[in-house]
């Protein structure tokens, strides 16, 4: 960090250690979520090649709640 900005940001009080550490845990969760969703497109991907038309997940939701599951 530039030796300016490091003053700046002790002299407004932020910590920016602890800034630094909440972007990166959120950056890597943002990250975790669109590799599984990612993941999860791929899973549905290859689901619908070998059955066919998928019912959205609502659907099958209402489905299986209706039929008492």
């Amino acid at each position: 960090v530039r030796k300016e900005l490091k003053e700046e940001l002790e002299r407004l009080g932020i910590d920016y250690a602890e800034a630094v550490r909440r972007f990166l845990e959120e950056l890597v969760a943002r990250e975790r979520r669109q590799l599984a969703l990612e993941k999860a497109q791929e899973v549905r991907e290859k689901l619908r090649s070998r059955v066919g038309t998928l019912s959205p997940s609502a659907e099958l939701i209402r489905e299986d709640r209706d039929a008492g599951h």
